[in-house]
């Protein structure tokens, strides 16, 4: 049984160990500066020849990060991936969909000083903005986690006599979230989950460029907490197949997922 939801309570960066730890993450996050990401479209790193850089706006000479860019056309493909693993998807118990958030939850928040480093370095954001923001997506990871199990019971009626009566919420389909720039990290976690766990729909996630580096962390960080596959799935490959396309647009491949399976599993980079 779930705790009731609490929100992600802050830190005080006068203190040495916040400032500490911020510092350390600042000084991780700046050796992976610069770096080249394809896309990942169900499990697949697609290069596509186009790219765009990322710039640091306090500093414009500082490239965070160069990305492929995407097409339409990709974009239906990652949502036609996300349209087929619905099919699989959809039937996934609430309670177990729920678990990978709380697991996403708990990486977030293991990883949370350098989320906000890189919110620093690609949005510009002060440390308690920066830190303000990945707590607000942590608390839409373990609210929405709480939401899917409730979504996914029956709702009350009122009785009467001679009938039987039930309702209960169906999945829909799949979708594109597109998630602003301006809080990098919270808006773009919410409006991915919101649908994929409560409502079990799928679809992929396409951040605005100046976000992207910060998107890539909530990716991985969805990747490694797929942890064991749900009972409904007959095998690891099975569960590996419909959750790479369910995250069509993240770190997910099956290969990673059978690594993510393993009870030692270790941060994505």
């Amino acid at each position: 049984m779930l705790t009731p939801f609490r929100n992600e309570p802050y830190v005080n960066f006068s203190e040495p160990g916040p400032r500490k730890k911020m510092e350390e993450a600042l000084k991780l996050v700046e050796s992976k500066l610069g770096r080249t990401y394809p896309l990942i479209i169900a499990g697949e790193h697609v290069e596509t020849g186009r790219t765009f850089d990322s710039i640091n706006p306090g500093n414009t000479d500082q490239v965070v990060g160069t990305f492929h860019k995407c097409t339409a056309e990709l974009t239906v493909k990652a949502l036609e991936a996300a349209d087929a693993a619905f099919e699989s998807w959809r039937f996934v118990p609430a309670e177990h969909r729920a678990r990978y958030l709380l697991n996403a939850a708990q990486i977030c928040r293991e990883r949370v000083f350098e989320l906000c480093a890189w919110m620093v370095f690609e949005e510009g954001k002060n440390w308690l903005e920066a830190y303000a923001d990945a707590c607000e997506g942590i608390d839409f990871l373990e609210f929405y986690a709480r939401e899917a199990v409730r979504y996914g019971r029956s709702g009350e009626l009122t009785p009467w006599p001679g009938e039987e009566n039930d309702y209960f919420y169906i999945p829909l389909g799949a979708g594109v979230a597109i998630p602003p720039w301006n809080f990098p990290f919270a808006i773009m976690a919410g409006i991915t989950v919101a649908p994929m766990m409560p409502m079990a729909m799928a679809g992929p996630m396409l951040p605005m460029p100046t976000a992207s580096a910060t998107a890539r962390t909530l990716a991985a960080s969805a990747e490694i907490s797929m942890i064991r596959p749900p009972r409904c799935f007959k095998s690891k490959d099975q569960c590996s197949a419909v959750l790479t396309a369910a995250y069509p647009n993240t770190a997910v491949s099956p290969a990673n997922m059978r690594a993510c399976m393993s009870p030692n599993r270790t941060s994505s980079p």
